[in-house]
């Protein structure tokens, strides 16, 4: 872990006393020789994790008899796995992930490693290896501990003789092209704490062998084509603390047994065909900190006692058949940072209780037939108002973007956003249907976007953009930037362009919104700063240049901003890089 680059001095290789070889987390290179010689017979333990070593893994590795740990992972070996590697008899630990390795077609290398009687541990993950898993995988070690087999471009079905590794604790076989049915010998694996099957194309009812499994504490098993009911008998698992089973075909109700397990940390049923509804005994799984049924087919109402859950942190019911009001117990969630009811049929307001809520961070109730006003209080104070997701008579779906009456200046960044929105035609830019302005109240009415903004896809851990998404992304904003600029009767500067700003509509096309501080240049008109500042970290440095003096005072931000201290910091050394003068960062806490 010091950051050595170069060569590997094979003379390393030649020290006769050497027992421990550790040279992991470099960015060591080149090749290991084919033919290690027998100058080190004591050597056992042989750590190049983590480095840009190449080439094949040479045969002679097998020379080291002695050799208990051999760790390569993280590295671009290639090649065929040697087969001579089960000539090491004393090896407890083989770790091989994350490289370029493949298997040899005509024999196995798991099948030699059954002759590593010691052989504890054995990663072989994120590597090309295709074909079937053997058979004689249930030969290896009595001692054998944890096959870690994810990302391998494995086929075929899970073979019965797995269940012969009656210590494994770890079955990570996740991501591969597995199917067929879960073999009924996995009951016979009672060390079991980590079951981890998802991402393949297994299907079949889940087997009640699960639940002969006492010691399992994550079961994984999303992303496959298991249907049927989930087994009444996996509440007797008390030591489950995460399940798993979302993106399936299942299709029973929820077993009552389930809301049992009071240790249940996660619990992820998503993305499936399950009915019924959700009882009073929610409430047991007290440690529970992220709950998501989505997608399904729950219906009748909420039950008041889900306000029992204080661990909670994520809670997502979206896209059922619940209906009647949102429970006012729901304010007892108090650590509920994401709560999402989109698109069921719940009626009533929206709780005042929720306004307890202080660690909510995203809230989505839209797609319902909710009515009243939204609160305004606690967490509701730090929601933008064009989160308000409505729908129209004709049915057509809109976002009201209600402007804040209380801040100063902003009836004229009304008029502005109105100006510019008015005149503006582009598929890449938000589209006005309509406005309504009084003295009390301004909003107007905009095209709905239902995969929200380009922030939540680029900084949320449960949403992801592939590169051509990221890549039409770019084309569309650039586009609508180059008609701002240059298609239209008189150029128009957005002056606040950011992730937040970029909206996406159904089919993941991007809408540059938000003109409120967006400039009209007439022709000749240089760039004028206003009171009126972009966002920190995003505003262009070369504006900055035409009134330094202005901009200082400019950059004194209320308390109660909400900008991160690091966009402070981010925005500071921008400045200074850029417009070569100093720079002070004040907090008005008069304001």
């Amino acid at each position: 872990m010091n950051n050595l680059s170069g060569l590997i001095p094979q003379e390393l290789f030649n020290i006769s006393t050497l027992q421990i070889l550790s040279l992991n987390d470099n960015a060591l290179s080149g090749v290991l020789l084919t033919h290690l010689c027998h100058a080190s017979p004591f050597l056992e333990e042989l750590n190049l994790d983590v480095n840009f070593i190449s080439s094949a893994i040479p045969n002679s590795i097998s020379n080291y008899s002695q050799l208990t740990i051999l760790s390569l992972a993280g590295n671009k070996f290639s090649g065929y796995i040697p087969t001579h590697l089960g000539n090491l008899r004393l090896l407890q630990y083989l770790f091989l992930f994350d490289n370029n390795l493949t298997q040899a077609p005509s024999s196995s290398f798991i099948t030699s490693l059954t002759n590593c009687r010691s052989l504890t541990s054995l990663s072989i993950g994120d590597n090309p290896l295709y074909g079937v898993i053997p058979n004689s995988v249930g030969n290896l070690s009595s001692s054998f501990q944890e096959f870690y087999a994810y990302n391998c471009k494995f086929s075929g079905s899970i073979p019965v003789e797995i269940g012969n590794l009656s210590s494994l604790m770890t079955l990570a076989l996740d991501a591969n092209e597995l199917s067929g049915n879960i073999p009924l010998t996995i009951k016979h694996l009672l060390d079991l704490q980590g079951l981890d099957l998802s991402d393949n194309m297994l299907g079949g009812s889940i087997p009640h062998a699960i639940c002969d499994l006492f010691k399992l504490d994550t079961l994984h098993m999303r992303q496959n084509r298991f249907s049927g009911p989930i087994p009444k008998c996996l509440g007797n698992v008390s030591s489950l603390r995460n399940i798993f089973l979302h993106s399936n075909m299942l299709n029973s109700s929820i077993p009552s047994s389930l809301w049992g397990l009071k240790d249940l940390i996660k619990l992820d049923l998503s993305s499936n065909s399950l009915n019924g509804f959700l009882p009073q005994e929610i409430s047991s799984l007290g440690a529970a900190i992220y709950i998501d049924l989505s997608m399904n087919h729950l219906s009748k109402s909420i039950p008041s006692t889900i306000g029992k859950l204080q661990n909670l942190v994520n809670l997502s019911l979206a896209n059922n058949r619940l209906v009647g009001s949102i429970p006012v117990s729901m304010g007892g969630l108090v650590s509920l940072v994401t709560l999402d009811l989109s698109y069921n049929n719940l009626s009533g307001s929206i709780p005042k209780s929720l306004e307890a809520l202080q660690h909510l961070d995203y809230f989505n109730v839209s797609f319902n037939s909710l009515i009243g006003e939204i609160p305004n209080g606690g967490s509701f104070r730090n929601f933008t108002m064009d989160s308000v997701k409505g729908i129209l008579n004709n049915g057509r779906d809109i976002a009201v973007k209600v402007f804040n009456m209380q801040l100063k200046g902003i009836s004229r960044i009304f008029d502005v956003e109105c100006e510019i929105l008015r005149s503006i035609r582009h598929r890449n830019l938000t589209s006005v249907i309509s406005s309504c302005s009084n003295e009390e109240f301004k909003a107007l009415v905009l095209e709905y976007m239902p995969k929200g903004n380009l922030e939540k896809w680029l900084y949320s851990h449960n949403y992801c953009l592939n590169l051509k998404e990221r890549l039409n992304i770019m084309i569309d904003v650039a586009s609508a930037l180059e008609y701002l600029h240059h298609g239209y009767s008189m150029p128009i500067v957005h002056s606040d362009l950011k992730p937040s700003n970029v909206l996406l509509d159904e089919d993941m096309v991007a809408h540059v919104s938000d003109f409120g501080i967006a400039k009209l240049l007439c022709d000749g008109d240089s760039f004028v700063l206003t009171t009126t500042i972009a966002t920190l970290g995003y505003i262009a440095p070369e504006r900055l240049l035409y009134d330094k003096s202005r901009f200082a005072k400019l950059i004194m931000l209320p308390i109660d901003t909400g900008i991160e201290p690091s966009s402070l910091l981010f925005a500071k050394d921008r400045l200074i890089k850029f417009c070569n003068f100093p720079i002070v960062l004040g907090i008005d806490f008069d304001n």
